[in-house]
């Protein structure tokens, strides 16, 4: 059974390996929610990730034989780059055995830290089943991503280092796949702290570890945006550990993690992924829950797709009303649509795209309809530029 000791033990290992990362308050995120918010910036690691950690101090505790062999280990990304990374610093070779639906971008990054890719299975188990078959063939070590109490013990040291620094927290938020992070935590601040509440959040599309703890039939999807907490089957170890150790587990929506990621970029300028977005997610969600206390949420990898992050932005736009998208149904006459596009300018909107649609529309064949993209301050500011629209004598909705 992982315990305090093996969680200090680990930070002795760790000590100038990794990166004691800040932790700190979050003025505007407090003001937001209603409750005092610490934040861990796990996304500063080197790897980007809590990942390597846990990595870290299992790659330290191998023999000289085992050292020898090398190392394999199955990932779509952050314990991918976390092994590579510390057995490239250690001189070891490493495997990494990845689904063939990863971002090229984390492929390429850990090909970067020295290790042989291979991209195997269109599942994670099936990309793990390749890797216990490689550590079979090769006689390499399997570094498993969350079901070992030496990786366990690694992420643990995110609760030493926030307790060492905010003592008096009131409760952790931490996201939770496998569970290698939750239940590392969970037993150094249960032994630390042990009337902390200590709550671990999961993506609603992803729900493995709610359904075996709490014995829930919630469905499993098949993607989400917090692809690092993107588990089918979560730990033994972690689980026991998890069901003795933690209050609470709680499931956040793919529009909450949006919401989260985009509020982390635009308030703390700092990139987060969707897994590391988690925990604000379920704090902006369950507000009242923790209002008036003191709560401390680890941002726990900025690990995220260029293509995804731009996809999360514009949706958030649209969310907030920056980005509206209007029609406009007007008398098919020649300047018709100059018209149109300098009573926008005029309404202080900017127009980024434009669809002039005349045989695809219901409306009178001397009619036209024009759709309109249009990127504006808010709510507010798409009605004055409908009520614009209106008083020039055009049918304007928004879409």
């Amino acid at each position: 059974m992982l315990t305090l000791q093996d969680i200090q033990d680990a930070a002795e290992r760790l000590r100038g390996q990794v990166l004691r990362t800040p932790c700190l308050e979050s003025r505007t995120l407090s003001q937001i929610v209603g409750a005092q918010v610490f934040l861990k910036f796990e996304n500063l690691q080197f790897t980007a990730s809590f990942k390597e950690r846990g990595a870290c101090n299992r790659l330290a505790q191998l023999s000289p034989e085992e050292r020898a062999r090398g190392v394999v280990a199955m990932s779509a990304g952050n314990h991918a780059q976390g092994v590579a990374y510390h057995a490239q610093r250690l001189g070891l070779r490493a495997v990494i055995v990845m689904p063939c639906f990863t971002p090229g971008v984390k492929v390429e990054r850990t090909r970067g830290f020295g290790a042989e890719v291979v991209l195997r299975g269109d599942t994670l188990e099936q990309a793990r089943a390749h890797a216990y078959e490689l550590a079979e063939q090769q006689g390499l070590i399997f570094i498993h991503p969350y079901d070992d109490e030496a990786i366990a013990a690694g992420q643990g040291t995110v609760a030493l280092e926030m307790l060492a620094e905010q003592p008096d927290l009131d409760a952790l938020i931490v996201s939770v796949g496998g569970g290698g992070l939750l239940a590392g935590m969970a037993t150094a601040a249960r032994a630390l702290k042990p009337g902390l509440e200590i709550v671990g959040v999961q993506a609603a599309r992803f729900p493995a570890m709610v359904n075996a703890v709490k014995g829930t039939q919630h469905e499993q999807g098949t993607s989400t945006i917090a692809e690092g907490i993107a588990v089918g089957q979560p730990g033994a170890i972690t689980r026991e550990a998890i069901a003795r150790l933690v209050d609470d587990l709680l499931l956040v929506e793919e529009g909450d993690i949006e919401q989260a990621v985009l509020m982390l970029l635009e308030i703390e300028k700092t990139l987060v992924e969707g897994a590391g977005a988690a925990g604000l997610a379920a704090l902006i969600r369950h507000g009242e829950r923790f209002a008036g206390k003191k709560v401390g949420l680890v941002l726990s990898g900025g690990n995220i797709d260029p293509l995804l992050l731009a996809a999360i932005i514009e949706r958030g736009m649209v969310r907030s009303g920056r980005l509206a998208r209007i029609r406009v149904s007007a008398r098919d006459v020649p300047g018709v649509l100059a018209r149109i596009t300098a009573t926008v300018a005029q309404a202080g909107a900017n127009i980024e795209e434009v669809h002039h649609q005349r045989a695809f529309t219901l409306l009178a064949a001397q009619n036209v309809e024009i759709e309109l993209v249009l990127q504006t301050r808010g709510r507010a500011h798409i009605e004055q530029v409908l009520a614009a629209l209106r008083a020039a004598d055009m049918q304007a909705v928004e879409r």
